[in-house]
């Protein structure tokens, strides 16, 4: 992440009506970048900012005619926070306290969330970490942390409070849509190392998983590649594959398409900024597709855009939406504000960053089921949407006990097995 410095002088209310301005010019501020329109002469509707007064005039009533002293402090505080998470999720307030707190400490459990107004969602599970050990699952929902509601916590203070000591314990009450099950869980954290690449050989193709984008990725896929049967297709599986970035996505893609797009980065008032694929030139597999999902999350989804643009066939669902940056501007008050200031646009246009909220459900009629014709599939919205949709993909279908329809590579194999076909017929 990367902080920049630099604000004017300010007092508690234009500490307020910073976030706030921040808030109603977001969907200016992250428009696509496109031939700026013809300016017209207009006088304005109303002044956005006009309510900014009442603003005043409420804390104003809440100090004087709450029947208990209010700590006007946290008033203010949690007010700007609200309206940051309005725009973002990821966006947050750090008092002047905040940012003298020393490093957590270098353990975790294994999770990554993204909070939801009064609970945090998990949209990443480490393999055989404290978290997966004890169950935890993507799409699990934590209601608190030691006891703590999630509802005051800024994601800055999630992500701290994730982290600790070596052997340190963190007690979250974990809450299970899908049956109702809600459930006080401790884990111990350790130190959670990148899992390795997954390698799966089947008879009838080879099943790459990649649990993050972390740099030397792309060195360990070129190491595997060569001990692979090139006769075979290969699938590289990016459903559960969150963090690391751009840089490595551009060499990972490299790996198996030539020189092309990867992504655009855009920032408000900056020109945007183009990284490419880095190719490598090494022999191509028969058949390669992509495999995503709903938590395929930031460079990995730049990663299945590029892959697609060179006419890479995806599977899965759409993704989740979390390409995004976020800087930290320093407050003359001695507080700061991480505001998520550049988002990332995919190789075929598509929206990587563009507010990280779940997609919403595919359409019915686009969902693959049992044999027939390819499926059409629509642009939706934000992230990378595939060519053809599988729906509930399970990540651990491989797994022992797992059922057989929970496994999508059959279906990817009929589907790539249509796909040869009606080029040949053509």
């Amino acid at each position: 992440m990367a902080y920049t410095r630099g604000m004017h002088q300010r007092s508690w209310l234009s500490l307020l009506t910073l976030p706030l301005v921040a808030a109603f010019t977001y969907p200016v501020m992250f428009q696509p970048v496109q031939d700026a329109p013809r300016l017209t002469a207009q006088v304005a509707a109303q002044d956005p900012l006009a309510g900014l007064s009442d603003i005043q005039d409420v804390l104003t009533l809440v100090r004087d005619n709450y029947v208990d002293k209010p700590d006007m402090e946290k008033v203010i505080s949690g007010g700007i926070q609200g309206v940051l998470e309005r725009a973002h999720p990821l966006n947050s307030y750090l008092t002047a306290e905040d940012l003298h707190l020393p490093d957590p400490g270098p353990a975790g459990v294994g999770i990554t969330v993204v909070k939801r107004q009064i609970y945090a969602q998990i949209v990443a599970v480490v393999p055989d970490s404290p978290a997966a050990k004890a169950g935890f699952q993507v799409s699990d929902m934590v209601r608190k942390l030691d006891g703590e509601s999630i509802g005051p916590m800024s994601a800055w203070t999630l992500e701290r409070r994730l982290r600790g000591p070596v052997g340190s314990e963190l007690t979250l009450l974990r809450y299970v849509a899908a049956n109702g099950d809600l459930k006080k869980i401790t884990l111990k954290r350790e130190l959670v190392q990148p899992p390795p690449i997954a390698v799966r050989k089947d008879p009838r193709a080879t099943v790459l998983a990649l649990a993050d984008l972390t740099p030397g990725r792309a060195d360990q896929l070129k190491a595997l590649l060569p001990g692979l049967d090139h006769k075979l297709p290969l699938v590289l599986d990016l459903r559960q594959c969150a963090g690391g970035g751009l840089p490595e996505a551009a060499l990972v893609a490299g790996l198996f398409v030539g020189a092309g797009p990867l992504a655009t980065v855009q920032e408000t008032g900056k020109p945007p900024r183009d990284v490419a694929v880095v190719s490598a030139s090494l022999p191509p597999f028969a058949q390669f597709a992509v495999l995503q999902g709903n938590y395929t999350l930031g460079p990995a989804e730049a990663l299945s855009s590029a892959l697609k643009k060179q006419a890479v066939p995806v599977f899965g669902e759409r993704t989740y939406g979390l390409g995004v940056e976020r800087s930290r501007f320093l407050l003359r008050q001695g507080g700061a504000a991480e505001v998520v200031n550049r988002r990332w646009m995919g190789a075929g246009g598509e929206y990587l960053g563009a507010g990280g909220e779940k997609p919403d459900a595919m359409k019915p009629q686009d969902a693959v089921k049992g044999k027939g014709p390819l499926p059409k599939v629509e642009p939706m919205g934000f992230g990378v949407t595939p060519d053809y949709v599988i729906k509930a993909v399970r990540p651990d279908a491989a797994a022992k006990g797992a059922k057989v329809e929970d496994d999508p590579l059959p279906r990817i194999l009929e589907l790539l097995g249509t796909k040869a076909k009606t080029k040949t017929a053509a």
